[in-house]
Protein backbone atom coordinates (compact mmCIF):
# COMPACT_ATOMS: atom_id res chain seq x y z
CA UNK A 1 0.00 0.00 0.00
CA UNK A 2 1.32 3.58 -0.79
CA UNK A 3 1.61 6.28 1.97
CA UNK A 4 -1.74 7.77 0.60
CA UNK A 5 -3.32 4.54 0.84
CA UNK A 6 -1.94 3.91 4.67
CA UNK A 7 -3.33 7.23 5.85
CA UNK A 8 -6.67 6.58 4.45
CA UNK A 9 -6.91 3.04 5.82
CA UNK A 10 -5.93 4.74 8.66
CA UNK A 11 -9.19 6.58 9.07
CA UNK A 12 -11.24 4.34 7.87
CA UNK A 13 -13.71 1.72 8.76
CA UNK A 14 -14.20 3.33 12.59
CA UNK A 15 -16.97 2.46 15.12
CA UNK A 16 -16.91 5.53 17.45
CA UNK A 17 -17.00 5.15 21.28
CA UNK A 18 -19.59 5.88 24.16
CA UNK A 19 -21.39 8.26 25.18
CA UNK A 20 -20.59 8.73 28.59
CA UNK A 21 -16.48 8.72 27.00
CA UNK A 22 -17.63 11.83 25.27
CA UNK A 23 -19.41 13.30 28.11
CA UNK A 24 -16.26 12.84 30.78
CA UNK A 25 -14.14 14.18 28.00
CA UNK A 26 -16.40 17.19 27.75
CA UNK A 27 -16.01 17.96 30.84
CA UNK A 28 -12.18 18.79 30.27
CA UNK A 29 -12.46 22.01 29.05
CA UNK A 30 -14.84 24.15 31.37
CA UNK A 31 -12.64 22.48 34.29
CA UNK A 32 -9.58 23.44 32.66
CA UNK A 33 -11.37 27.19 31.93
CA UNK A 34 -12.16 27.34 35.91
CA UNK A 35 -8.82 26.42 36.85
CA UNK A 36 -6.97 29.01 34.83
CA UNK A 37 -9.70 31.58 36.56
CA UNK A 38 -8.56 30.51 40.01
CA UNK A 39 -5.28 30.93 39.62
CA UNK A 40 -5.76 34.01 38.39
CA UNK A 41 -7.67 35.02 41.36
CA UNK A 42 -4.99 33.10 43.67
CA UNK A 43 -2.32 34.99 42.16
CA UNK A 44 -4.21 38.79 42.74
CA UNK A 45 -4.43 37.61 46.06
CA UNK A 46 -1.43 37.34 46.58
CA UNK A 47 0.48 39.83 44.90
CA UNK A 48 -2.94 42.85 44.11
CA UNK A 49 -2.52 42.64 40.52
CA UNK A 50 -3.14 40.69 37.69
CA UNK A 51 -0.63 39.03 35.51
CA UNK A 52 0.63 41.53 33.67
CA UNK A 53 3.11 39.75 31.49
CA UNK A 54 1.99 39.21 28.04
CA UNK A 55 4.20 36.21 27.93
CA UNK A 56 3.73 34.66 30.70
CA UNK A 57 0.05 35.15 30.71
CA UNK A 58 0.15 33.39 26.77
CA UNK A 59 2.10 30.71 28.49
CA UNK A 60 -0.18 30.16 31.59
CA UNK A 61 -3.11 30.34 28.75
CA UNK A 62 -1.82 27.51 26.33
CA UNK A 63 -0.38 24.89 29.87
CA UNK A 64 -3.96 25.69 31.29
CA UNK A 65 -6.30 25.98 28.75
CA UNK A 66 -4.86 23.88 25.76
CA UNK A 67 -2.24 21.61 26.85
CA UNK A 68 -4.14 18.94 29.25
CA UNK A 69 -6.88 18.54 26.16
CA UNK A 70 -3.85 17.60 24.22
CA UNK A 71 -2.39 14.58 26.53
CA UNK A 72 -5.83 13.89 27.49
CA UNK A 73 -6.84 12.55 23.74
CA UNK A 74 -3.28 11.16 23.07
CA UNK A 75 -1.37 9.50 26.10
CA UNK A 76 -3.73 10.19 28.68
CA UNK A 77 -6.95 8.69 27.25
CA UNK A 78 -6.54 5.12 29.06
CA UNK A 79 -7.73 7.22 32.23
CA UNK A 80 -10.18 9.76 30.89
CA UNK A 81 -12.36 8.85 32.90
CA UNK A 82 -9.90 9.77 36.16
CA UNK A 83 -8.80 13.23 34.35
CA UNK A 84 -11.95 15.16 35.44
CA UNK A 85 -11.84 14.05 38.70
CA UNK A 86 -8.52 15.00 38.89
CA UNK A 87 -8.80 18.28 37.75
CA UNK A 88 -11.73 18.70 40.08
CA UNK A 89 -9.26 17.88 42.99
CA UNK A 90 -6.98 20.26 42.05
CA UNK A 91 -9.39 23.24 41.26
CA UNK A 92 -11.20 22.40 44.75
CA UNK A 93 -7.59 22.74 46.49
CA UNK A 94 -7.07 26.10 44.73
CA UNK A 95 -10.51 27.31 45.66
CA UNK A 96 -10.02 26.37 49.66
CA UNK A 97 -6.81 27.95 49.67
CA UNK A 98 -8.59 31.28 47.75
CA UNK A 99 -11.39 31.22 50.54
CA UNK A 100 -9.23 30.45 53.68
CA UNK A 101 -7.03 33.65 53.16
CA UNK A 102 -10.01 35.50 52.74
CA UNK A 103 -11.51 34.49 55.23
CA UNK A 104 -8.42 35.43 57.77
CA UNK A 105 -8.84 38.85 56.20
CA UNK A 106 -12.68 39.40 55.97
CA UNK A 107 -14.75 37.25 58.56
CA UNK A 108 -17.91 37.23 56.29
CA UNK A 109 -20.22 34.17 57.13
CA UNK A 110 -20.79 31.89 53.97
CA UNK A 111 -24.62 32.44 54.29
CA UNK A 112 -23.82 36.02 53.50
CA UNK A 113 -21.35 35.68 50.74
CA UNK A 114 -24.16 33.33 48.86
CA UNK A 115 -26.77 35.72 49.78
CA UNK A 116 -24.70 38.75 47.82
CA UNK A 117 -23.93 36.05 45.27
CA UNK A 118 -27.43 35.29 44.44
CA UNK A 119 -28.13 39.15 44.45
CA UNK A 120 -24.66 39.83 42.06
CA UNK A 121 -26.10 42.01 38.71
CA UNK A 122 -23.93 40.79 35.43
CA UNK A 123 -23.12 42.43 32.13
CA UNK A 124 -26.48 40.87 30.31
CA UNK A 125 -24.39 42.33 27.17
CA UNK A 126 -22.10 39.60 27.38
CA UNK A 127 -22.36 35.76 27.56
CA UNK A 128 -19.05 34.60 28.09
CA UNK A 129 -20.20 31.09 27.60
CA UNK A 130 -21.33 31.34 24.38
CA UNK A 131 -17.63 32.62 23.35
CA UNK A 132 -15.92 30.30 25.09
CA UNK A 133 -17.71 27.60 23.76
CA UNK A 134 -17.26 28.60 19.81
CA UNK A 135 -13.40 28.99 20.66
CA UNK A 136 -13.20 25.61 22.38
CA UNK A 137 -14.93 23.96 19.63
CA UNK A 138 -12.61 25.17 17.24
CA UNK A 139 -9.56 24.12 19.48
CA UNK A 140 -10.36 20.47 20.08
CA UNK A 141 -10.94 20.50 16.48
CA UNK A 142 -7.93 22.12 15.17
CA UNK A 143 -6.19 19.73 17.90
CA UNK A 144 -8.26 16.33 16.45
CA UNK A 145 -7.69 17.00 12.44
CA UNK A 146 -3.91 16.40 13.27
CA UNK A 147 -3.99 14.06 16.08
CA UNK A 148 -6.18 11.82 14.19
CA UNK A 149 -3.29 10.89 11.77
CA UNK A 150 -1.07 9.78 14.75
CA UNK A 151 -1.11 6.45 16.76
CA UNK A 152 -1.61 7.68 19.77
CA UNK A 153 -5.14 9.33 19.00
CA UNK A 154 -7.22 6.76 19.93
CA UNK A 155 -9.32 5.19 16.97
CA UNK A 156 -12.29 5.37 18.76
CA UNK A 157 -12.25 9.12 19.03
CA UNK A 158 -11.52 9.79 15.04
CA UNK A 159 -14.93 9.49 12.66
CA UNK A 160 -17.00 6.78 12.38
CA UNK A 161 -17.63 4.88 9.05
CA UNK A 162 -21.58 4.78 8.92
CA UNK A 163 -22.82 4.47 13.03
CA UNK A 164 -21.48 5.53 15.42
CA UNK A 165 -20.84 8.13 17.83
CA UNK A 166 -17.03 9.57 17.55
CA UNK A 167 -15.50 12.87 19.40
CA UNK A 168 -14.47 14.19 15.62
CA UNK A 169 -18.18 13.27 14.30
CA UNK A 170 -19.51 15.69 17.08
CA UNK A 171 -16.85 18.20 16.48
CA UNK A 172 -18.67 18.29 13.47
CA UNK A 173 -21.85 18.59 14.40
CA UNK A 174 -21.08 21.55 17.51
CA UNK A 175 -19.35 23.95 14.21
CA UNK A 176 -22.92 24.39 13.14
CA UNK A 177 -24.05 24.64 16.66
CA UNK A 178 -21.59 27.12 17.35
CA UNK A 179 -22.27 28.97 14.48
CA UNK A 180 -25.84 29.62 14.69
CA UNK A 181 -25.15 30.84 18.28
CA UNK A 182 -24.05 34.08 16.91
CA UNK A 183 -25.69 34.14 13.48
CA UNK A 184 -27.19 37.17 11.95
CA UNK A 185 -30.68 36.24 12.93
CA UNK A 186 -29.82 36.48 16.44
CA UNK A 187 -27.50 38.91 17.49
CA UNK A 188 -28.97 41.83 15.00
CA UNK A 189 -31.64 43.57 17.39
CA UNK A 190 -33.17 45.72 14.14
CA UNK A 191 -33.61 42.28 12.39
CA UNK A 192 -37.13 42.21 13.21
CA UNK A 193 -38.20 45.82 12.18
CA UNK A 194 -36.50 45.26 8.78
CA UNK A 195 -37.92 43.50 6.04
CA UNK A 196 -37.77 40.09 6.23
CA UNK A 197 -35.75 39.25 2.63
CA UNK A 198 -33.01 42.34 3.14
CA UNK A 199 -30.73 39.98 4.75
CA UNK A 200 -30.65 37.60 2.55
CA UNK A 201 -28.27 39.38 0.15
CA UNK A 202 -26.35 40.28 2.51
CA UNK A 203 -26.03 36.62 4.31
CA UNK A 204 -25.03 35.33 0.12
CA UNK A 205 -22.18 37.98 0.11
CA UNK A 206 -20.85 37.06 3.49
CA UNK A 207 -20.81 32.92 2.99
CA UNK A 208 -18.02 33.62 -0.07
CA UNK A 209 -15.19 32.88 1.76
CA UNK A 210 -16.62 29.79 3.05
CA UNK A 211 -16.98 28.93 -0.70
CA UNK A 212 -13.62 29.92 -1.24
CA UNK A 213 -12.11 27.71 1.23
CA UNK A 214 -13.68 25.04 0.03
CA UNK A 215 -12.85 25.01 -3.54
CA UNK A 216 -9.26 26.22 -2.78
CA UNK A 217 -9.23 23.18 -0.13
CA UNK A 218 -10.98 20.97 -3.35
CA UNK A 219 -8.36 22.05 -5.66
CA UNK A 220 -4.82 21.64 -2.99
CA UNK A 221 -6.22 18.17 -1.82
CA UNK A 222 -6.69 16.83 -5.21
CA UNK A 223 -3.39 18.82 -6.95
CA UNK A 224 -1.15 17.12 -4.32
CA UNK A 225 -3.18 13.84 -4.10
CA UNK A 226 -3.87 13.96 -0.48
CA UNK A 227 -5.00 11.40 1.34
CA UNK A 228 -8.84 11.60 2.19
CA UNK A 229 -11.65 9.70 3.53
CA UNK A 230 -14.24 9.70 0.95
CA UNK A 231 -17.56 8.52 2.67
CA UNK A 232 -17.60 11.99 4.66
CA UNK A 233 -18.70 14.04 2.21
CA UNK A 234 -17.95 12.90 -1.14
CA UNK A 235 -15.50 13.07 -3.89
CA UNK A 236 -15.65 16.78 -4.42
CA UNK A 237 -17.52 18.04 -0.95
CA UNK A 238 -16.04 19.54 2.14
CA UNK A 239 -17.29 20.73 5.37
CA UNK A 240 -16.82 24.51 4.16
CA UNK A 241 -19.08 23.80 1.61
CA UNK A 242 -21.44 22.31 4.47
CA UNK A 243 -20.83 25.66 6.15
CA UNK A 244 -21.92 28.01 3.54
CA UNK A 245 -24.46 26.35 2.35
CA UNK A 246 -26.46 25.68 5.60
CA UNK A 247 -25.97 29.10 6.68
CA UNK A 248 -27.39 30.21 3.65
CA UNK A 249 -30.48 27.70 3.57
CA UNK A 250 -31.28 28.79 6.87
CA UNK A 251 -30.99 32.67 6.01
CA UNK A 252 -34.09 31.66 3.53
CA UNK A 253 -35.71 29.77 6.13
CA UNK A 254 -35.68 31.97 8.85
CA UNK A 255 -36.87 34.74 6.30
CA UNK A 256 -40.38 32.56 5.52
CA UNK A 257 -40.76 31.66 9.03
CA UNK A 258 -40.93 33.74 12.42
CA UNK A 259 -37.28 33.52 13.88
CA UNK A 260 -38.78 32.60 17.43
CA UNK A 261 -40.27 28.93 15.73
CA UNK A 262 -36.81 27.75 14.26
CA UNK A 263 -36.73 25.07 16.61
CA UNK A 264 -40.15 24.19 15.29
CA UNK A 265 -38.62 24.05 11.80
CA UNK A 266 -35.75 22.19 12.63
CA UNK A 267 -37.85 19.71 14.72
CA UNK A 268 -39.99 19.20 11.30
CA UNK A 269 -37.15 19.01 9.13
CA UNK A 270 -34.84 16.61 11.35
CA UNK A 271 -38.43 14.17 11.29
CA UNK A 272 -39.15 14.68 7.48
CA UNK A 273 -35.80 13.14 6.75
CA UNK A 274 -35.70 10.58 8.89
CA UNK A 275 -38.70 9.36 7.67
CA UNK A 276 -37.33 9.60 4.24
CA UNK A 277 -34.30 7.78 5.46
CA UNK A 278 -36.14 5.01 6.99
CA UNK A 279 -39.17 4.40 4.66
CA UNK A 280 -37.51 4.94 1.42
CA UNK A 281 -34.45 3.74 -0.61
CA UNK A 282 -32.73 6.85 0.15
CA UNK A 283 -30.09 5.66 2.94
CA UNK A 284 -29.32 2.70 0.75
CA UNK A 285 -28.45 5.96 -1.93
CA UNK A 286 -26.64 7.81 0.80
CA UNK A 287 -24.63 4.57 2.31
CA UNK A 288 -24.04 2.47 -0.93
CA UNK A 289 -24.71 4.76 -4.42
CA UNK A 290 -27.24 4.62 -7.04
CA UNK A 291 -26.08 1.19 -8.49
CA UNK A 292 -25.51 -0.19 -4.35
CA UNK A 293 -21.71 -0.94 -5.22
CA UNK A 294 -20.48 2.15 -3.41
CA UNK A 295 -20.31 4.13 -7.47
CA UNK A 296 -19.66 7.59 -7.48
CA UNK A 297 -20.48 8.67 -11.01
CA UNK A 298 -22.12 11.61 -11.66
CA UNK A 299 -22.05 14.73 -9.23
CA UNK A 300 -24.51 13.90 -6.91
CA UNK A 301 -23.38 10.27 -6.82
CA UNK A 302 -20.24 11.31 -6.30
CA UNK A 303 -21.23 13.97 -3.33
CA UNK A 304 -24.05 12.42 -2.20
CA UNK A 305 -23.17 12.42 1.73
CA UNK A 306 -22.17 15.51 1.57
CA UNK A 307 -25.14 17.07 0.05
CA UNK A 308 -28.35 14.72 2.01
CA UNK A 309 -26.68 15.25 5.26
CA UNK A 310 -27.37 18.92 4.43
CA UNK A 311 -30.80 18.80 5.88
CA UNK A 312 -29.58 17.00 8.99
CA UNK A 313 -27.24 19.94 9.87
CA UNK A 314 -29.83 22.66 8.43
CA UNK A 315 -31.71 21.04 11.33
CA UNK A 316 -29.33 21.40 13.98
CA UNK A 317 -28.27 24.88 12.80
CA UNK A 318 -32.34 26.23 13.23
CA UNK A 319 -32.71 24.08 16.37
CA UNK A 320 -29.53 26.14 17.96
CA UNK A 321 -30.73 29.39 16.50
CA UNK A 322 -33.53 29.37 19.01
CA UNK A 323 -30.82 28.27 22.02
CA UNK A 324 -29.64 31.66 20.73
CA UNK A 325 -32.54 33.61 20.99
CA UNK A 326 -33.33 32.34 24.06
CA UNK A 327 -30.08 32.67 25.93
CA UNK A 328 -29.50 36.05 24.95
CA UNK A 329 -32.95 36.47 26.98
CA UNK A 330 -32.21 39.61 29.20
CA UNK A 331 -30.91 38.13 32.70
CA UNK A 332 -29.05 40.65 34.77
CA UNK A 333 -28.29 38.68 37.63
CA UNK A 334 -26.92 35.43 38.94
CA UNK A 335 -30.19 34.34 40.29
CA UNK A 336 -31.78 34.61 36.61
CA UNK A 337 -28.72 32.70 35.42
CA UNK A 338 -29.27 29.98 37.95
CA UNK A 339 -32.63 29.35 36.82
CA UNK A 340 -31.65 29.29 32.88
CA UNK A 341 -28.85 26.61 34.47
CA UNK A 342 -31.72 24.56 35.59
CA UNK A 343 -33.38 24.71 32.23
CA UNK A 344 -30.37 24.07 30.23
CA UNK A 345 -30.30 20.81 32.79
CA UNK A 346 -33.88 19.75 31.90
CA UNK A 347 -33.18 20.28 27.64
CA UNK A 348 -30.25 18.15 27.99
CA UNK A 349 -31.84 15.60 30.00
CA UNK A 350 -34.84 15.89 28.04
CA UNK A 351 -32.62 15.51 24.48
CA UNK A 352 -30.85 12.13 26.25
CA UNK A 353 -34.07 10.64 26.92
CA UNK A 354 -35.00 11.00 23.21
CA UNK A 355 -31.92 9.88 21.86
CA UNK A 356 -32.34 6.61 23.51
CA UNK A 357 -36.11 6.38 21.98
CA UNK A 358 -34.52 7.45 18.45
CA UNK A 359 -31.77 4.72 18.72
CA UNK A 360 -34.40 2.19 19.75
CA UNK A 361 -37.16 3.14 17.21
CA UNK A 362 -35.20 4.33 14.57
CA UNK A 363 -31.65 3.86 13.73
CA UNK A 364 -28.10 4.18 15.55
CA UNK A 365 -26.66 7.92 15.37
CA UNK A 366 -24.84 8.37 12.27
CA UNK A 367 -23.06 11.49 11.04
CA UNK A 368 -22.87 9.99 7.69
CA UNK A 369 -26.47 10.44 6.96
CA UNK A 370 -27.02 13.00 9.45
CA UNK A 371 -29.69 11.12 10.57
CA UNK A 372 -32.24 12.61 13.60
CA UNK A 373 -30.16 10.55 16.32
CA UNK A 374 -27.14 12.29 15.19
CA UNK A 375 -28.67 15.79 15.50
CA UNK A 376 -30.46 15.04 18.73
CA UNK A 377 -27.18 13.37 19.82
CA UNK A 378 -25.36 16.51 18.78
CA UNK A 379 -28.12 18.94 20.49
CA UNK A 380 -27.37 17.13 23.57
CA UNK A 381 -23.84 17.54 24.34
CA UNK A 382 -23.59 21.10 22.89
CA UNK A 383 -25.91 21.70 25.15
CA UNK A 384 -24.13 20.08 28.30
CA UNK A 385 -21.12 21.78 27.33
CA UNK A 386 -22.64 24.87 27.25
CA UNK A 387 -24.29 24.18 30.28
CA UNK A 388 -20.92 23.50 32.30
CA UNK A 389 -19.70 26.76 30.79
CA UNK A 390 -22.06 28.62 32.29
CA UNK A 391 -21.69 26.73 35.26
CA UNK A 392 -18.05 27.79 35.41
CA UNK A 393 -18.31 31.16 34.68
CA UNK A 394 -20.46 31.32 37.87
CA UNK A 395 -18.20 29.90 40.15
CA UNK A 396 -15.90 32.03 38.82
CA UNK A 397 -18.17 35.32 39.68
CA UNK A 398 -18.32 33.67 43.21
CA UNK A 399 -15.09 33.83 43.52
CA UNK A 400 -14.07 36.84 42.52
CA UNK A 401 -16.70 38.10 44.88
CA UNK A 402 -14.21 36.84 47.66
CA UNK A 403 -11.26 38.45 46.40
CA UNK A 404 -12.27 41.99 45.43
CA UNK A 405 -10.76 43.66 42.73
CA UNK A 406 -10.01 40.52 41.09
CA UNK A 407 -10.45 39.68 37.13
CA UNK A 408 -10.57 36.87 35.16
CA UNK A 409 -10.66 37.57 31.39
CA UNK A 410 -14.05 36.13 29.39
CA UNK A 411 -15.78 36.13 32.63
CA UNK A 412 -18.67 37.62 33.41
CA UNK A 413 -18.08 41.37 34.75
CA UNK A 414 -20.22 42.38 37.48
CA UNK A 415 -22.11 45.33 37.22
CA UNK A 416 -23.74 47.73 39.61
CA UNK A 417 -27.73 46.74 40.17
CA UNK A 418 -30.38 48.89 38.31
CA UNK A 419 -31.69 52.30 40.18
CA UNK A 420 -33.94 54.92 40.07
CA UNK A 421 -30.68 56.56 37.71
CA UNK A 422 -31.23 53.93 34.71
CA UNK A 423 -34.55 55.08 34.58
CA UNK A 424 -32.79 58.75 32.98
CA UNK A 425 -30.68 56.75 30.39
CA UNK A 426 -27.97 55.46 32.67
CA UNK A 427 -26.94 52.40 31.96
CA UNK A 428 -25.09 49.76 34.76
CA UNK A 429 -20.91 50.16 34.72
CA UNK A 430 -18.88 47.81 35.73
CA UNK A 431 -17.53 47.31 39.26
CA UNK A 432 -13.86 46.48 40.47
CA UNK A 433 -10.68 46.63 38.54
CA UNK A 434 -11.79 44.82 35.24
CA UNK A 435 -12.36 47.63 32.65
CA UNK A 436 -9.08 49.74 34.19
CA UNK A 437 -7.17 46.76 33.47
CA UNK A 438 -7.81 44.76 30.36
CA UNK A 439 -5.87 41.86 30.08
CA UNK A 440 -4.89 39.66 27.03
CA UNK A 441 -6.39 36.55 26.93
CA UNK A 442 -5.97 33.00 24.80
CA UNK A 443 -9.84 32.73 23.87
CA UNK A 444 -10.31 36.33 23.12
CA UNK A 445 -7.12 36.48 20.75
CA UNK A 446 -8.79 33.07 19.40
CA UNK A 447 -12.33 34.48 19.42
CA UNK A 448 -11.41 37.65 16.95
CA UNK A 449 -9.78 35.63 14.28
CA UNK A 450 -11.85 31.87 14.72
CA UNK A 451 -12.00 31.26 10.67
CA UNK A 452 -8.51 32.41 10.18
CA UNK A 453 -7.42 30.19 13.34
CA UNK A 454 -9.76 27.36 11.88
CA UNK A 455 -7.83 27.57 8.33
CA UNK A 456 -4.41 27.76 9.65
CA UNK A 457 -4.86 24.79 11.67
CA UNK A 458 -5.55 22.82 8.14
CA UNK A 459 -2.85 24.66 6.47
CA UNK A 460 -0.11 23.37 9.51
CA UNK A 461 -2.15 20.22 9.35
CA UNK A 462 -1.42 19.79 5.89
CA UNK A 463 1.84 20.18 5.72
CA UNK A 464 2.75 18.31 9.00
CA UNK A 465 1.41 15.48 6.75
CA UNK A 466 3.36 15.99 3.76
CA UNK A 467 6.33 16.35 5.71
CA UNK A 468 6.45 13.64 8.39
CA UNK A 469 5.56 9.98 8.65
CA UNK A 470 2.64 10.20 11.31
CA UNK A 471 1.37 6.76 11.02
CA UNK A 472 5.12 5.58 12.95
CA UNK A 473 5.38 8.03 15.11
CA UNK A 474 6.50 7.58 18.80
CA UNK A 475 4.69 9.16 21.83
CA UNK A 476 7.18 11.68 22.48
CA UNK A 477 8.05 13.12 19.11
CA UNK A 478 3.61 13.35 18.41
CA UNK A 479 2.91 15.11 21.52
CA UNK A 480 5.94 17.52 20.61
CA UNK A 481 4.79 18.10 17.11
CA UNK A 482 0.83 18.38 18.87
CA UNK A 483 2.17 21.03 21.07
CA UNK A 484 4.69 23.12 19.05
CA UNK A 485 1.67 23.07 16.28
CA UNK A 486 -1.49 24.01 18.56
CA UNK A 487 1.66 26.54 20.02
CA UNK A 488 2.00 28.24 16.74
CA UNK A 489 -1.52 28.70 15.93
CA UNK A 490 -1.95 30.09 19.31
CA UNK A 491 0.87 32.39 19.28
CA UNK A 492 -0.75 33.76 15.89
CA UNK A 493 -4.09 34.45 17.26
CA UNK A 494 -2.58 36.32 20.39
CA UNK A 495 0.12 38.68 18.40
CA UNK A 496 -2.52 39.60 15.99
CA UNK A 497 -4.91 40.32 19.18
CA UNK A 498 -2.08 41.96 20.70
CA UNK A 499 -1.86 44.39 17.51
CA UNK A 500 -5.75 44.45 17.50
CA UNK A 501 -5.45 43.11 13.70
CA UNK A 502 -9.07 41.35 12.75
CA UNK A 503 -8.54 39.31 9.61
CA UNK A 504 -11.88 39.66 8.43
CA UNK A 505 -12.76 42.49 5.45
CA UNK A 506 -15.80 40.63 3.90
Amino acid sequence: MSQKQLKEAFISNLNGTSLLEISAGLSLAPLCLLCRGLLLVLYYLHHGKPVSSRKYSLLLDFLVLVSPLLFSCTILSPIIFFMPVILAAFCAGIFSKIYSQRKREARARLGQIVKEFHETYLDPEYIPAITVFRVYVNVLTSISILAVDFPQYPRRYAKAETYGTGVMDLGVGAFIFGNALVCPEVRQKSYVTQPRFSNLARQAFSVWPLIALGVGRLLSVKSIEYHEHTSEYGVHWNFFFTLAFVRLAASLLLAVFPKHKAWLVGLALAVLYQLLLSTTSLKVFVLHGSDGRDSRLGFLDANREGLLSLLGYLAIYLASVQVGLWLLQRRASVRGWLEALRGLAMAVLGLFVLLQLCQACAEPVSRRVANLPFCTWVLAHCLLLLSLFVLTDLALVFTKLLVKGSSVPCCWKVVQPPDASKKHGREAVPVGREDKLPQLCLISAINKNQLLFFLLANVMTGAVNILIDTIHSRAAFTLSILHLYMFFNCLIMYILHARNIVLKFW
